[in-house]
């Protein structure tokens, strides 16, 4: 047996002793494999640090293993004295805190049994998303192919809904968002928010919930349509909605688009702050191919609006 001398046993000692090691959690807002990084907007650190979007290094790339923008994660944070390090990255799975805990499960398989066409699959991350058009709060066909060049938010609601870590707290977070991000609104950023229960919630009862968030109608659009058509959005995103007695039991789903129509991120469930998902959002703003796409976007609008423009 090979034995190690007394001094790299008080090396080794010591560089334990100097060491911390702390519990975080947050959500992802990129991946970067090559360099063995992800980029997490992380709760507080009690005794640490703040809350704060930071890039977190890892020593072996599997512990990126499926990792995707929007993931909620918990790992534990190495801190030495000239390096620091994250381990044991684990995928926090989303668990329904609907008032019967096998809501979540019936729910889907009372979908598949009452409409089959929901059993496809939502789109993977990384999918163009296919063009849709609805009806939003003025009355006005709302496609998602006419923000092309724009970064959109996408969430799922109906104004019934009457528990407040559901339809409430996913609608506050794009109220968050429409204020955080208030110079860029109709310019390089759009909030779609689909009802599924378009039956009831027609554009006059959509308008009427928007102004309770004070929602912008030029850049947060409230959606509606015919059931077919709102149906093929939900299925896309994996949405799982079900009447129960006057309400709705529903899963909840948030995604983000880029300007390229590239599915980015589709968060699952409620564990997550307003500020994560602004943190995803700027992330994804702010990506250099798509600061690239959207630049080309507008210098084409520019020039079909006022014709090419000539040197001097």
């Amino acid at each position: 047996m090979k034995h190690f001398s007394p001094m790299i046993v008080l090396i080794l000692s010591i560089s334990a002793w100097s060491a911390h090691q702390y519990s975080a959690n947050g959500m992802v807002l990129k991946v970067d494999r090559l360099h063995k990084t992800f980029v997490v907007s992380c709760q507080s650190i009690p005794g640490f640090m703040d809350a704060m979007a930071m890039p977190f290094d890892v020593r072996e790339s599997k512990e990126l293993d499926g990792l995707a923008p929007g993931a909620i994660v918990d790992f534990n944070f190495i801190v030495g004295s000239n390096s620091s390090y994250a381990k044991n990255v684990r995928i926090r799975p989303y668990e329904s805190v609907e008032q019967d805990p096998l809501t979540a499960r019936r729910l889907k398989l009372l979908n598949l049994l009452s409409n089959p066409a929901m059993s496809s699959k939502p789109l993977a991350i990384g999918e163009t998303v296919p063009d849709f058009t609805l009806i939003d709060q003025q009355r006005r066909r709302v496609s998602l192919s006419q923000y092309r060049g724009k970064v959109v938010a996408l969430n799922f609601i109906y104004t019934s809904c009457a528990l407040p870590n559901f339809c409430y707290r996913i609608s506050n977070n794009f109220g968050v968002l429409q204020r955080r991000f208030k110079a860029q609104p109709g310019q390089d950023l759009v909030l779609l928010t689909v009802t599924f229960d378009p039956q009831r919630d027609q554009p006059d009862v959509l308008g009427h919930y928007a102004s309770n968030w004070k929602a912008d109608p030029a850049s947060w659009h409230f959606l509606t349509g015919p059931v077919s058509d709102v149906q093929r959005v939900t299925k896309m995103f994996g949405m799982d909605f079900f009447p129960d007695e006057g309400l709705m039991d529903h899963s909840l789903h948030t995604a983000i688009i880029d300007r390229q129509r590239k599915l980015v991120a589709n968060i699952e469930g409620n564990k997550f702050t307003a500020d994560q998902l602004a943190d995803l959002v700027k992330t994804v703003m702010s990506q250099p191919e798509n600061r690239r796409y959207g630049n080309q976007i507008r210098l084409a609008r520019n020039a079909a609006r006022h014709g090419p423009s000539s040197e001097r």
